[in-house]
This record gives C-alpha cells, sequence and structure tokens, in this order.
C-alpha cells in the first residue's frame, strides 16, 4: 500500500470515512464537517472537534511556547465557531520530550488557559506524556438549541462572505522566513483568533445556510463546501478583504499574492453563504464581514479577476 506522505492527509480522512459505520442514534453529524454534533445535554447538541499540533510542523522561529499552546486550543475552538457554537470545555494530551526544561509546559498550558479565557471557558482536563513535542486538544461546546451550521447547507444564488481580513498568516510565514519586519502578520501568525463570538451571531441570526472556518484556506473551504453541498462557487479577486501591508510583505518575499491568499491557510476567519435578501438581518449584527462572490450551479469553485476566470487549486498549508 501507499505510504501516508503520497496518500495525504485528506485523501486518508476521506478514506477513513469510508470503511467507518454510523450506529448510534445520537450521532447528529459525525467525521466530515468542521465539528462532530451529538445530542446531549438539556440544550439539545453537544459539538466536539480535536486537532494536534506537532513541533515539526507548528512550532515556527521565534514561535514561544505559550503561544505554541494557544494556537493548539485556537484550531478547535475555531471549528467550533465555525458550527455556531456555544464553548463548554477543553481538554488537551500534551507530549514532551523527558528532558525538555518543565517551565514549557506550563507555558503550553498557560497558553491553552488563555485562549480558553478569550473563548469563555476552562480547561477541564487533560494528560501529559514523554514522547516528541505536540498537543492534543480537544474543544466541547453547545449549540443551545439552535442548529449548527454545516458546510452542506449553501444554495444556488447564496452570497459568499468571510469575516475579517485573509492572507495574514502567510504574510508573517514568509515574513519570519525572509528575515522582514512585519510585526502585525507575524502575531496573527502566533496567535490566531478563533471566531467564537462572531459564530454564535451567525447562528443566533438564523439566515446563514452553510460555514465553515478557514484555517486550512479559503481554496479548501469553498472545495469543501461546494462538495458537501453540491454546489459551485465563484468569488471576485478584487473582493478579498487583503490589507496593504499584507500585500506589500508577499511581494517583498516575492510571493504571488493571488495564490497566496487563496490557497495558503493560518487565517481563523468564517466562510458562509446566505440568502441576499437576508443581508440588512447580518448587518445588524455587528459581525465584520465581505461579500466576495456567490454560490452558482456546477460542482466547481472558481475565482475571477477581471475578464479571466480561473478553477481554484487545492490549498497548500
Amino acid at each position: 500500500m501507499a505510504t501516508l506522505k503520497e496518500v495525504g492527509e485528506r485523501a486518508l480522512v476521506e478514506n477513513i470515512r469510508g470503511f467507518l459505520k454510523p450506529r448510534s442514534k445520537t450521532t447528529r453529524i459525525g467525521p466530515g464537517d468542521d465539528a462532530a454534533v451529538i445530542k446531549g445535554g438539556s440544550d439539545g447538541s453537544i459539538v466536539i472537534s480535536t486537532d494536534v499540533l506537532t513541533k515539526e510542523r507548528h512550532f515556527p522561529e521565534g514561535m514561544t511556547y505559550e503561544q505554541f499552546g494557544w494556537s493548539a486550543a485556537a484550531v478547535s475552538f475555531s471549528d467550533i465557531a465555525s458550527m455556531g457554537a456555544r464553548p463548554l470545555g477543553f481538554v488537551s494530551a500534551i507530549t514532551l520530550p523527558e528532558d525538555t526544561d518543565e517551565s514549557q509546559l506550563y507555558d503550553i498550558v498557560s497558553g491553552i488557559d488563555q485562549c480558553c479565557e478569550l473563548c469563555g471557558t476552562d480547561i477541564v482536563g487533560g494528560d501529559t506524556k514523554f514522547g516528541s513535542m505536540s498537543v492534543a486538544g480537544t474543544a466541547f461546546g453547545t449549540m443551545d438549541g439552535r442548529s449548527p451550521l454545516t458546510r452542506s447547507g449553501a444554495k444556488v444564488g447564496d452570497i459568499v462572505a468571510v469575516t475579517g481580513t485573509l492572507g495574514n498568516a502567510a504574510a508573517g510565514f514568509y515574513a519570519i522566513e525572509n528575515g522582514i519586519e512585519a510585526d502585525d502578520q507575524i502575531f496573527a501568525l502566533m496567535v490566531p483568533v478563533p471566531r467564537v463570538e462572531d459564530g454564535m451571531n451567525l447562528s443566533k441570526s438564523g439566515v446563514v445556510h452553510s460555514c465553515m472556518d478557514l484555517s486550512d484556506g479559503l481554496a479548501n473551504a469553498m472545495h469543501a463546501v461546494c462538495a458537501a453541498s453540491h454546489v459551485g462557487m465563484e468569488v471576485e479577486w478584487e473582493f478579498l478583504p487583503v490589507e496593504d501591508d499584507t500585500r506589500k510583505v508577499l511581494e517583498q518575499c516575492g510571493k504571488d499574492v493571488k495564490h497566496t491568499v487563496m490557497e495558503w491557510g493560518g487565517d481563523y476567519e468564517l466562510m458562509f453563504t446566505f440568502d441576499r435578501n437576508d443581508i440588512k438581518k447580518l448587518y445588524d449584527l455587528e459581525v465584520p464581514f465581505s461579500i466576495i462572490g456567490v454560490v452558482t450551479e456546477g460542482d466547481t469553485p472558481y475565482l475571477s479577476d477581471g475578464n479571466e476566470k480561473t478553477e481554484v487549486g487545492d490549498g497548500v498549508y
């Protein structure tokens, strides 16, 4: 058989989903969305997401152990946010080499705890073992009686929007790699902020048809929503919210700005779709978002730039 690297992470997940058999009546949403949803609790549904960060892949030059801990929590809370859930708690399993200074473990836990504080919840348990440096974190949330936002609800004619700005984490990564001063972009890479409050507000609005976080990039999110909703999508390059300083950093680093913003990950923003007739309801929520495109017929995501329309590639992060 092929090696894990040859198959790739996303294909491996799909292959695993292919042989898992649903058997519990309490599972509302299983593998395949940003988070799982199970029946439970007085409020109806519990939302669960887990992710693992490793030193080899997720510890860029200049990152502190505290920031590593923060990121390990933020990545799962971002999935909770994309479902529109309210965070309930966080557990983590941390492995570190046995000769690690104990202060580094405490810094990781402190970073996790600070992210939990931002999300209005607590560390409720975990485990530590000797091994190569990694943090496997699991976030829990509740829908408070609301319906979860998923990847599969986009409808032809929907408006496509994103919260915040794009490309900052990629610019921070390449700024470090090239020795360029870019404090804001580097901070965005090191301390990503999950859009928990915005996700809950989008869910409360009752008008959002689909939602996904952008931790793996806009291109990946477009592909995932198109596949889950059986639709196409077209976004306009000139509509994407990219800050001038971020463009300048990427240009200084010799990177293709369009390719990087579309296909690089690390921005923990939310992409969502809604009926154009409901736009006032969303503006009334005071969620910062930009309209970037429209849901179309078909099954393919496209990027338009002037008279040029190209099929969106897959993500690289």
